[in-house]
């Protein structure tokens, strides 16, 4: 958990003192070719997995491959416009969001409204919300999900050591891979690190991004919340256990079909695996087999690169691991320690599902790994071939730092996650809602509106609620300009629901305003009525504040580079004077209003 202590200026004084220990020496990396490779990832990155190509089914790839292909040919695969201290910028990678109906994922400032899997038939459902072709393509991408869900859990405790192809061959080095590399933290480096790996994440994620103007992450900056084992953390109820069951038994892709679950060392001679010298009892491996429940993985977020479109990459700055297609991050907004699956798949320009072999070449789309915090241990890079997977299990991602190295050709990734989702579902903003609508009567005969309660914490949570649902969904999903809409409406109607609810709570807050302006009877009705006042001016400066900012974001330069249908859409927006709003759109003068009534009072 990130200590309360630590402030910008205390992080910088620690970055600093770490670089100036580092000095102008780069920090040793090793690859699959150097000594000590897998002794170092044994020791220093068991949390990571790797699951060959060839492991997996070959309809899987087909699939999932074509997938792919499909969806960046119908253009839905965008460069995002996010905000990194206080400025907007434009993703390096192009990517969108799939998974399951209503969900969203939150990165950079950035909320992304996932595309539904399409699990279930359409026609069955009565519901048609794309063509068959971008429907097919998301179920592959459902299919993968499935199959991941399955795979992961197999891979625990001891199979962290199955990277390892020379097992005990490679024990006697550990001392000289310590020696030449610094791998033994010294007790100032300790200190340095700043206590805890969830300290240690939101402080090296914060410097890392302030090393580059450009820093490009694969999710947002803040959010994960701290706890114990994702498994046991959430308060599920018994009709999401029940959906998870059903999950397990809906036409999942089984390891056994794979052609076993064995995960090929991470060398190039692809040796036999050693037994792991610290090997799991018989017992514990007959109980995890039992426990093998799927993972739910809830989203996906695809990205795609070609390097050759880019002008520039930066290199990575720390290790000299070559171009970053995606800087240093932890994959943030997910439920604390829960693990990350990712397909990797690159191509030839990008226009084929052919892949060139890059195997140990310059040329390779490889993961570079680091303990995060640390100038000591020797980073780890990974070259993928196409179709590889990988897993970051246990608190790898949370204690670790990851980044992508660009290959020649263009590449495609299907990262597969746990998001956190407690307020970003559909259903949770909805019932939101209602929490809010509840305090709003209507009168049955003449449609007239009235509160039910006048108390100020009730009005409050009202006005929050307003709040939330104008500047976290409606202006969010509209800042992506029409992009949803054009590929899949599942959205559409969800979206003008939450618009009308939001149009109610504009009158909520008007009704609110004229109980603050009515004359004072009484002494105690006065007290009453300035907690009151000072409730709605609390709100109706954020407000007020926030519509300032989306404006300026809708209108940035940036902004106006894009095509029509991925332009910033500035909604909702409204003229002065409109007769079908109930209060204007600038609140400037309503809070001039309700703050010289706070000065009367």
């Amino acid at each position: 958990m990130k200590r309360s202590g630590d402030s910008e200026g205390e992080k910088r004084r620690k970055r600093r003192k770490l670089l100036q220990e580092l000095g102008n020496q780069k920090i040793p990396f090793l690859g699959p070719s150097d000594q000590g490779y897998q002794q170092l990832w044994e020791s220093s990155y068991s949390g990571l997995v790797l699951r060959r190509a060839s492991s997996l089914p070959a309809e899987l790839h087909v699939r999932v491959q074509a997938a792919l292909l499909t969806l960046r040919g119908k253009g839905c695969l965008l460069r995002d416009l996010v905000r990194i201290r206080e400025r907007d910028v434009f993703t390096v990678v192009s990517r969108t969001l799939l998974g399951e109906p209503g969900h969203t994922y939150r990165y950079l400032d950035t909320r992304l409204f996932a595309i539904p899997w399409h699990s279930e038939d359409a026609e069955v459902k009565g519901r048609t919300c794309c063509d068959p072709d971008f429907r097919a393509a998301c179920r592959a991408l459902w299919e993968l999900n499935t199959f991941f869900c399955s795979d992961v859990p197999l891979m625990e405790d001891g199979d962290r050591f199955m990277q390892c192809g020379k097992g005990k061959a490679e024990a006697g080095q550990a001392e000289e891979v310590g020696a030449a590399a610094g791998s033994k933290r010294s007790d100032d480096s300790k200190d340095s690190e700043g206590g805890d790996s969830e300290a240690r994440q939101s402080e090296e994620g914060d410097s890392e991004s302030k090393h580059s103007d450009e820093w490009d992450s694969e999710e947002g900056c803040s959010g994960s919340k701290p706890g114990g084992p994702w498994e046991t953390e959430a308060k599920r109820s018994s009709e999401e256990e029940k959906e998870e069951e059903e999950e397990g038994e809906s036409g999942q892709v089984r390891p056994s079909e794979a052609g076993g679950d064995e995960v090929k060392p991470a060398g190039r001679g692809g040796s036999p695996v050693a037994q792991p010298e610290h090997g799991v009892s018989d017992r514990r491996v007959e109980d995890r087999e039992k426990a093998a429940v799927p993972v739910r993985f809830n989203v996906t977020l695809l990205n795609y690169m070609d390097p050759a479109a880019m002008s520039q990459l930066k290199e990575e700055p720390y290790y000299g691991m070559g171009r970053m297609a995606v800087g240093w991050h932890h994959d943030e907004n997910l439920i604390s320690h829960s693990p990350v699956a990712v397909y990797s798949h690159n191509c030839h320009n990008g226009e084929s599902g052919e892949g060139r072999s890059g195997e140990g070449g310059a040329t390779s789309w490889r993961i570079g790994l680091k303990v995060a915090w640390d100038i000591h241990t020797p980073g780890l890079t990974l070259p993928l071939e196409p179709g590889d997977c990988y897993y970051m299990r246990d608190d790898l991602n949370s204690t670790h730092q990851h980044c992508v190295l660009a290959g020649e050709n263009s590449r495609f990734s299907s990262t597969h996650r746990v998001a956190e989702c407690s307020s970003g579902t559909l259903t949770y903003i909805q019932s939101r809602c209602q929490e809010a609508l509840s305090n709003l009567h209507t009168d049955p005969e003449t449609g007239s509106h009235s509160l039910l309660a006048l108390r100020p914490t009730t009005l409050q949570h009202c006005e929050e609620i307003h709040n939330e649902v104008e500047f976290e969904w409606l202006r969010q999903y509209w800042f992506q300009g029409r992009r949803f809409a054009r590929f899949c409406s599942w959205w559409s109607g969800p979206m003008e629901q939450l618009e009308k609810d939001w149009r109610l709570m504009e009158t909520m807050t008007t009704l609110f305003l004229d109980t603050v302006e009515e004359e004072e009877e009484e002494e105690e009705e006065g007290k009453g009525r300035r907690e009151m006042a000072e409730t709605l001016l609390s709100a109706l400066t954020e407000r007020h504040q926030q519509r300032q900012t989306w404006r300026d974001r809708c209108h940035s330069s940036l902004a106006q580079t894009l095509p029509p249908q991925e332009a910033p859409v500035d909604r909702p927006f409204w003229a002065a004077g409109d007769p079908d709003m109930p209060l204007p759109f600038d609140l400037a003068d309503i809070i001039n209003r309700v703050e010289s009534l706070i000065w009367r009072m």
